[in-house]
Order: C-alpha cells, then sequence, then structure tokens
C-alpha cells in the first residue's frame, strides 16, 4: 500500500493578536520548520510527532510512504489566507498525482484561518474532492481538537493523543495506522458514532497527570478493549470562537454506539471538570512557603501566558509577584522563570556580555481580554548567560526536537534567574533552562510558561504533585476561564462553563 503523508499544525486561539502567517511556520519555534518531500521523511524519523508512530508501523507492514509537507506554527490567532492557501495547494498539488492508496493527514484540530472557521474541515474536503470517496483518508488529532461535524464526514477515520502532556505523539501516529488497515481490511469505512458534550472546559482542568482527565483516558482504554473499539476524546480548545467550539467524545467499531454511551455517562458529569486556580501573588506566597519544606523545585505555571495555546509568552505579572515577594532574596540564584520572549533584551544582553548589569526593562504589556497585562518590569540586571538559542528535547515530549530560538540569555534581577529568548516558546524542557546554564534540579522555585506540557519533563523533580504545582493566573491573551472571554459565534447551546 501507497500513503500519501502530509502534516499541518496550528492551535487558534481567536481571542489572541498575533497572526499566524507564513514566516511563522517557518520559524520553527514550537515544531520543526516546514518540511516537504523527502526532508519530511528525514525529520520524522528524528522527532517524535504522529507521523513518526505511522511511519515505523507503515515499515513494518511494507507500506510505502509518499510525502508531502509537514508544517506547524506556534499557537496564536488566526491563519493568514495567504499561509493556509499556501499549504492547501502544496498538498493538494501533491495529491491530485494519485499516486497513493490512502492518505495519513497529523493535524491538530483546533486551527482557523482568517476565511475558514473549520481550517482542518476545509483541508479534508479539498482532498476528497480531489480523490473521491473510495481513497481512504485517515487523522490524527490533538487532544485540544475541536472536532467538527465535517472532519468527522469527510474522515474515514480520526483518532487523538490521550495525554496532556501530550507524550503520545508516536502512539497517536500508530493508532492511526491500525485504523487505516482495519479500513482496508474490511472494504471501507467502519460504522462511527460521536457525541457532543454541552459545555467548555478550561484548558487548566485538562491535564491527564491528574482527576478528572486521568481516569476519563484510562476508562477509554477499558472500552477499547472489551468493545474492540478506537475511541477519543477530545477536550477541545476552548479559545477559539467558532459555532463548534466544544468536546467531542467519538469511537469507529462495530459498537461504536455503544463505546460513545458508556463514555459520555462517565464523562460528561460537568461538577468534575469545574475550575481551581488563583491570582500570580497567592500562587507566588504559596509557592515560597512550600518551598521551605519541599526537598524538590515547587513549580508555579504562568498558564495565561502560555505561548502554547496562543500566548505572547512575554507578559510579567508573574515576574512582578517574584520580586515584590522578595523571592530571588529568600532562594538567592534558586529562583527561575522561563521562558519570557523578549528578542530586544536578549539581543542587548548579547552586545553587553557575560558578567555586564544592564539598565533596561523586560517583557511588555499586552492587550488581553481582560485589560493590559503588567508593565514591563525595570531594573539592574545581570547577564550570567548567553546562548544561541538552539537546544535539543531530551524530555518526553517532543523528543529530539530542536529549537530555533535566536539570541537567548539568563538574565538575573535580584536573585531571580530569568531565561529570556527571541522566539515563543512553552517551557516544556528542562533544556530550555540548562541552554543558559540554569540546572533545575538546584531550584527550589520554577515559574513555567506553560500550562501542563511542562508536567512531561518536570514531574520528576518535584516531591508531591499534589502541593507543589501551582497555577498563577496573571493577565495574558487566554483566559483560562472560558466563561470570562467575549464570544460571538460559538453556538448557543454550548454553555461557557461546565
Amino acid at each position: 500500500m501507497r500513503v500519501l503523508v502530509a502534516g499541518f499544525k496550528h492551535e487558534t486561539n481567536t481571542f489572541a493578536e498575533n497572526l499566524a502567517d507564513w514566516p511563522a511556520f517557518e520559524r520553527g519555534e514550537t515544531f520543526p520548520k516546514p518540511t516537504h518531500g523527502q526532508a519530511m521523511l528525514e525529520m520524522i524519523a528524528n522527532i517524535d510527532v504522529s507521523a513518526t508512530g505511522f511511519a515505523r508501523y507503515a515499515r513494518e507492514r511494507g507500506w510505502t510512504l509518499i510525502p508531502s509537507l509537514w508544517c506547524g506554527a506556534v499557537p496564536s490567532s488566526y491563519v493568514t489566507d495567504e499561509a493556509f492557501e499556501y499549504i492547501c495547494d502544496t498538498i493538494a498539488a501533491d495529491a491530485r498525482r494519485l499516486d497513493f492508496d490512502a492518505i495519513y493527514l497529523e493535524l491538530h484540530g483546533a486551527a482557523l484561518s482568517q476565511s475558514h472557521d473549520d481550517a482542518e474541515g476545509e483541508l479534508l474536503g479539498r482532498l476528497r474532492t480531489i480523490v473521491g470517496k473510495t481513497i481512504p483518508i485517515v487523522v490524527s488529532l490533538d487532544l485540544h481538537a475541536n472536532v467538527t461535524r465535517g472532519m468527522l464526514e469527510l474522515a474515514d477515520a480520526m483518532v487523538a493523543f490521550r495525554t496532556y502532556p501530550h507524550i503520545d505523539y508516536v502512539k497517536t501516529g500508530e493508532r492511526a495506522a491500525e485504523l487505516l488497515e482495519r479500513l482496508v481490511a474490511n472494504g471501507g469505512r467502519e460504522q462511527t458514532s460521536a457525541r457532543r458534550l454541552p459545555y467548555l472546559i478550561s484548558i487548566n482542568s485538562q491535564g491527564t497527570s491528574s482527576q478528572p482527565a486521568k481516569g476519563c483516558y484510562e476508562m477509554i482504554e477499558n472500552v477499547d478493549r472489551e468493545l474492540g473499539t478506537v475511541s477519543s476524546f477530545c477536550m477541545g480548545f476552548p479559545a477559539s470562537d467558532f459555532e463548534e467550539c466544544a468536546p467531542v467524545i467519538w469511537s469507529h467499531g462495530e459498537r461504536a454506539e455503544q463505546a460513545v454511551a458508556a463514555l459520555y455517562q462517565y464523562i460528561a458529569e460537568p461538577a468534575q471538570w469545574r475550575l481551581t486556580a488563583q491570582t500570580a501573588q497567592d500562587a507566588v506566597d504559596a509557592a515560597l512557603a512550600r518551598a521551605g519544606v519541599s526537598q524538590g523545585p515547587v513549580m508555579v505555571a504562568d498558564t495565561q501566558d502560555n505561548p502554547g495555546i496562543g500566548g505572547t509568552g512575554s507578559t510579567t505579572g508573574v515576574l512582578h509577584a517574584l520580586v515584590n515577594a522578595g523571592a530571588g532574596k529568600v532562594f538567592p540564584q534558586r529562583v527561575a522563570l522561563g521562558v519570557l520572549y523578549d528578542p530586544t533584551a536578549a539581543d542587548a544582553a548579547h552586545r553587553a556580555g557575560v558578567g555586564a548589569y544592564l539598565e533596561t526593562a523586560i517583557g511588555e504589556s499586552v492587550r488581553t481580554p481582560a485589560g493590559p497585562s503588567e508593565p514591563p518590569v525595570r531594573g539592574r540586571f545581570l547577564v550570567r548567560a548567553l546562548s544561541n538559542g538552539v537546544t535539543t528535547f531530551k524530555g518526553p515530549k517532543m523528543t529530539g526536537f530542536q529549537t530555533q530560538l535566536g539570541r537567548s540569555a539568563c538574565l538575573e534581577l535580584e536573585g531571580i534567574l530569568i531565561v529570556v529568548a527571541s522566539g515563543r516558546i512553552g517551557a516544556q524542557d528542562r533544556e530550555l533552562f540548562r541552554m543558559v546554564g540554569i540546572d533545575p534540579e538546584s531550584m527550589k522555585i520554577i515559574v513555567v510558561k506553560s500550562s501542563h506540557h511542562f508536567r512531561a519533563d518536570f514531574d520528576r523533580l518535584v516531591e508531591d504533585p499534589e502541593q507543589d504545582i501551582l497555577f498563577a493566573l496573571a493577565r495574558g491573551q487566554l483566559l483560562v476561564d472560558p466563561g470570562e472571554l467575549p464570544w460571538k459565534k460559538i453556538s448557543a447551546s454550548t454553555r461557557l462553563r461546565p
């Protein structure tokens, strides 16, 4: 069997401001840089993405892969029409050759372009027009996908991650290949059943390292084992303002309807999904108290400025809270924050050199749905280390991925160590701190611009995840309470909170 393989990854926060143009895909911040043809096969052989698992399964079965385009951009506001048309046209041009028997797409599932609210559905529709109904199309999705009716109709089968932080990229690609094999063996698509939850789930409530999400995905494994189905639950990305933004459960197989019914009964109880979080200052004060007794570092997630969900990575609410609390004086050089996006400060640090002091301000105030974020932090910063922003992930999420963050530095202010970079990225791997000389294992408090992805590599450092992982609400471009966002397009039947 010959399979056309392509990838398009973007998570669209319609309440953010920065658009995803084609240069945003080319920068290689959160994802590998765009690759096409043979270079794509080489990329997926060295970096753990879902296409990696699909390719491994395909090789074991003797399938031939026909590589098209793979691209991804850091989450932001809408994908520009120019970028989206280029992506679609490139993949469609490869599809028109019709030198394959099936298509596999690695998609995110929560992309919106300036002209298409269901960007993945639009891409699927264009491909279906080219290949007709007989060539199967299988899709792997991010756990945060907003699965639409169009996606379910146009794809023959879809499967999503079951972990957040996402450490099952490869396994999900393998499941997609298994679904394709089932389709071929059955001579066509299997029975599919789907059901939408009537409310949005905060991104802060979606982590699978703890309940309730952990139990939900364990339930999916059990149901599929018992019924012979392949089921998925996408909790959705609750910052995409379009009609079909919502969590969705779906299943493929002869007993798909039974599987969805059982899963819905377990998953849909709303009280379990309700949000709990605290202000930035309260989180920092709690972290200081806990750090005095904990054997490992205390983690503070600056979740509303997470570049992984459309934040700018440049706001300073938690940094102000650290300074106000004197955190660096309590634990000198053992309090770290990263990764702060500020190319101007990073460039100034490189011009000044290691050991120099900078009288400057770092970070920025940005417009958010709740009003402007806090002002830049001004002070006298010591340049402790410099980096070119290139480092390779060694943790379990996207193992082998090499960052391209440009000029980066470690700046110290009042005993607080700050990772400053010229590219935007969520702090999901310890190497992002090590690249500027910060040893995460020796820290007492670590602030990460992340929501849950940091847990893939940092959980192993903390003594007690229930006490040593805190979520801080400082102003950023994603409000983690969907009820506080200014929705315009979402379905009137979807509640903004559980």
